[in-house]
């Protein structure tokens, strides 16, 4: 910690910040499976003395909110030991699929899986490590701060869920928030894009497709004749349309039992992003337009054709925080404070925050240390999380310094 850091703040214990991460990433917990992770915390929670009164969770893994789940969003809340604005703490607790059997294991400078198989689910148990570690220290070193509220959501994999619908009455009405996720310790995320879920149904017509092929409508036909105009027309992948720009990709097609039947029906995922909410439409309606024509053009013997049941929804919004928001200045103070030059960045990806922001509470998002998430080549920069472990603790006792 450096001298610009509170006078009250000891560093932080790193050998035991480290062993917190890799314990908590080898517990396996995929989207709406967190129950396993969520007991370790609470664990953790009570041996540091956190009375049962301030630890709570919320129904967001309801049915008709996120879909189910072991577990709610995990929330701590905490009064004051000296007076101040409330702050929030936050990391989300599920990992994706592929992190299942993760084994971390030290190797430099970095923490990878020692299955070469699996991801290390670094996104994000380095970010709710990076929590739990901080009222840890807290509590060890007898630090004071304000109201604090720490927050564990669930399944942001799959759509930012647990902040989604999240109790905000449970959060304590914090005025200052801050994110923990991917990226390097000295990187604050101030914005994000939005994104679309598309999901389209193709209904074909039946038929043998050896004696009569002529009798049926392919679904698989029409799905490729879609996606052929999307590619063609600049409308899947990279999207730029003069000065406008966005993503789309179809994620799954699914359909069809037997080569011997033309395929009546076929389901395809897929999505839309830009930072322009207005562009979003526009590639979801572009998306729409393909398949429609696309099935119109099909037809069998009898000029009959398949059609599409098409459905849109907005996973999240995108967000763009002012340079002047509070929890954007704090954070970028505590990056300094930790001697840092801290960088804004404007990701592609979608953040709890887009939806914590959307509901009222601004929320800046700081890199732990996570590289190559997703993949099984994913890693843990230490130095990055170490320094992640500093700053949320400065971000917790109000200890950084205003910055200039």
């Amino acid at each position: 910690m450096t001298s610009s850091a509170s006078s009250q703040i000891r560093d932080i214990k790193s050998a035991a910040a480290l062993d917190l991460v890799t314990e908590m990433m080898a517990i396996p917990g995929k989207s709406r499976q967190e129950g396993r992770v969520v007991t370790y915390i609470r664990r953790r929670l009570k041996q540091a003395g956190i009375p049962d009164s301030a630890i709570d969770s919320d129904g967001a893994n309801k049915p008709g909110r996120a879909g189910g789940g072991e577990v709610g969003n995990l929330i701590v809340k905490l009064p004051g030991t000296r007076r101040g604005s409330r702050r929030l703490l936050m990391a989300h607790l599920d990992t994706v699929p592929l992190c299942l059997g993760s084994r971390p294991v030290r190797r430099g400078s970095f923490i990878t899986s020692r299955d070469a198989h699996t991801a290390l689910g670094a996104d994000d148990r380095a970010g709710a490590a990076a929590v739990l570690n901080t009222i840890l220290e807290i509590r060890r070193q007898k630090l004071e701060h304000p109201p604090l509220t720490l927050f564990w959501p669930v399944q942001e994999e799959i759509g930012l869920l647990g902040a989604r619908h999240v109790s905000l009455s449970k959060l304590g009405r914090p005025t200052i928030c801050f994110n923990f996720d991917g990226g390097l310790a000295h990187f604050a995320m101030v914005g994000a894009t939005g994104d679309y879920n598309i999901e389209i149904d193709i209904d074909g017509i039946a038929s043998h497709a050896g004696a009569h092929p002529e009798r049926g409508v392919s679904a698989v036909a029409i799905a490729g004749r879609a996606i052929s105009d999307l590619v063609e027309n600049g409308w899947h992948g990279l999207i730029v349309k003069g000065k406008k720009t966005g993503t789309s990709n179809i994620g799954s097609i699914s359909g069809g039992e037997a080569t011997n039947v033309v395929t009546s029906h076929v389901h395809v995922s897929a999505e839309a992003r830009s930072h322009d909410p207005e562009f979003r439409k526009r590639i979801v309606k572009a998306f729409q337009t393909a398949f429609e024509k696309a099935a119109a053009a099909l037809k069998n013997d009898a000029g009959k054709s398949g059609r599409i049941r098409f459905h849109s929804s907005l996973k999240y919004d995108s967000f763009r925080l002012a340079d002047d928001e509070p929890c954007v200045r704090t954070a970028l103070a505590a990056i300094e404070s930790v001697g840092l030059e801290p960088e804004t960045k404007v990701i592609n990806g979608g953040l709890d925050a887009n939806w914590m922001t959307a509901r009222g509470l601004p929320t800046v998002t700081l890199g732990c240390g996570q590289q190559d998430v997703h993949t099984v080549n994913e890693t843990l920069h230490i130095p990055s999380y170490l320094q992640a472990c500093r700053i949320a603790l400065l971000l917790a006792t109000g200890a950084e310094q205003e910055r200039k």
